[in-house]
């Protein structure tokens, strides 16, 4: 419909779609409709780019350590890359979600999948803490970052622990737990971006460069793939924006 002066003229319910829009993708490719089911959020829109990603990652990374002797170190990258996968599910799961059933639901899941994720990380560090034995500890670029992913990731999940699960004993209310979402989900994609951060760093390391040799350009566009299949489904005005 055109106004007087010829100049088309938008819904303002048009423009709150536009406004709730993913910053990638149209709006029915990253939400979850009324009657679907909750697992097909593990492929809608572009989650299946970041599974495709996601998935390449363990393939390189598993395949490559199969093929080698077992040793003490053996769990470590194999855990590490789990936890990144368990990580990208439970974002996927969580996104699309719009209704407060689907919301309580994903929510569930997401931290189903979180739990497994991060016993996975704790796993690949006390491995890697073992394996050092008296040698130098968090000296190298993959060895710092995964220090901090760790102690982050744990912080991370406590927060969401109280904030859903917890809210009136500890925050005081529920509308308090509410507050800090926004907060909850920025910092679990920056913790995305740290994760697979330290998953290149890896490919620098000595082990990977004299044993394991996988390439680390295979793993940067692995890593691409995901976080443009995530960053494709985000939806702003969950973020507060």
């Amino acid at each position: 419909m055109a106004s007087a002066t010829g100049i088309p003229q938008v819904h303002p319910a048009t423009i709150e779609q536009r406004e709730d829009a993913p910053l990638l993708g149209s709006p029915g490719g990253a939400t979850q409709k009324q009657d679907e089911s909750i697992g097909r959020n593990l492929l809608s829109g572009t989650a299946s780019v970041a599974q495709a990603g996601v998935w390449i990652l363990a393939a390189l990374v598993w395949s490559n350590i199969i093929a080698q002797p077992l040793s003490l170190f053996t769990p470590h990258p194999f855990l590490a890359t789990s936890a990144l996968l368990l990580q990208v599910q439970a974002t996927l799961i969580l996104q699309p979600t719009t209704t407060p059933a689907q919301k309580r639901l994903g929510t569930r899941i997401h931290y189903s999948f979180q739990l497994f994720s991060i016993l996975s990380f704790l796993g690949a560090f006390a491995i890697i803490e073992i394996n050092k034995g008296d040698h130098p500890h968090f000296v190298s670029p993959h060895g710092i970052l995964g220090l901090t992913t760790v102690t982050l990731v744990v912080l991370q999940a406590l927060v969401g622990v109280v904030q859903y699960f917890l809210p009136v004993p500890i925050l005081g209310s529920v509308d308090a737990g509410k507050r800090l979402y926004k907060y909850h989900r920025w910092s679990g994609y920056v913790l995305l971006l740290l994760e697979v951060s330290t998953i290149v760093a890896a490919t620098q390391t000595g082990y990977n460069l004299e044993v394991l040799q996988i390439p680390s350009w295979a793993v940067v566009i692995a890593i691409l793939l995901i976080l443009a299949g995530v960053g494709a489904r985000i939806q702003k005005h969950k973020l507060g924006i």
